[in-house]
């Protein structure tokens, strides 16, 4: 009983010890967004403020160039709601028809897909650039947003093996009563994977919601900037940085992420749990 106790204390001192390395940068981060900007890198220095400085957040709030930020958290959700409805619906209808409907080069196609997982971004990222060029989409939210709506390989992959659970006998009984291909995959199979597309809602939320690179391509003006755009703004490498107002507004944008995480974490795991599993 005493070994059996010891091993407890160990596990548990090991587990506590793990979860505060990893939740220790967002506790940096979040003391540092009260302290003044000459004191946050100081090595030497404390990790609680001293003094207190409340204004990094008044100050971070005004934003930048007339534009406070408030608009830009605007803009954020505004990016990642339409590209996250997009990228969810679109790649639903991509993984049912791989998964219930049969034509010809389905195997080929489906290994097309997988292989554009191990595509890096950077190999399409000119190729990209120049077709949105000729489209006149730059400077718009539109490089950003529609390609979200032809589907993304990890979440089709992903609804693809959540579709493989369902048994077919659902379809062949729809399909006697009726019912027609579009209409089973709305009535019959969208309510069955909403774990799956819940997952990926979730996701997609998260990966856009720190996109950097896309808006930084695409966008030139600041009032259609995103919130990770806004935070570079507060860096400037030939004046002073405001670091504190910069890093109380990465405690501000941490908040959505933070509420659907909470939210939703049952549905993450959920959606990863039942996934792969088929019978």
């Amino acid at each position: 009983m005493a070994g059996r106790r010891l091993r407890w204390i160990a596990w548990h001192l090991a587990a506590a010890g793990g979860a505060f390395l990893m939740v220790y940068p967002v506790l940096w981060l979040f003391l540092s967004s009260f302290k003044k900007s000459e004191l946050i890198f100081v090595t030497s220095g404390s990790l609680i403020p001293d003094p207190w400085v409340w204004e990094n957040y008044v100050t971070g709030w005004q934003g930048i160039g007339g534009l406070h930020f408030g608009v830009f958290i605007k803009n954020s959700l505004v990016l990642v709601v339409l590209a996250t409805i997009g990228a969810v619906l679109s790649s639903a209808l991509v993984a049912f028809g791989f998964a219930r409907l049969k034509f010809m080069g389905n195997r080929f196609w489906f290994s097309v897909m997988m292989l554009t997982l191990m595509l890096p971004f950077e190999v399409t990222l000119v190729p990209q650039y120049i077709l949105f060029s000729e489209l006149g989409w730059l400077n718009s939210i539109k490089p950003i947003v529609v390609p979200a709506w032809f589907g993304a390989p990890f979440f089709i992959f992903l609804m693809i093996q959540f579709i493989r659970t369902i048994p077919a006998e659902l379809d062949e009984a729809a399909t006697i009563d009726g019912c027609g291909k579009f209409r089973l995959f709305w009535r019959i199979i969208v309510p069955l994977i909403m774990p799956a597309m819940a997952t990926s809602a979730i996701f997609s939320f998260y990966w856009r919601w720190e996109d950097l690179l896309g808006p930084l391509l695409y966008l030139n003006r600041p009032s259609l900037y995103p919130v990770s755009m806004a935070l570079k703004m507060y860096l400037d490498a030939e004046t002073i940085s405001n670091w504190g107002a910069m890093f109380a507004m990465s405690v501000v944008s941490l908040i959505p992420v933070l509420i659907v995480f909470f939210l939703f974490q049952r549905q993450i795991v959920e959606g990863i749990s039942t996934t792969g599993l088929k019978g």
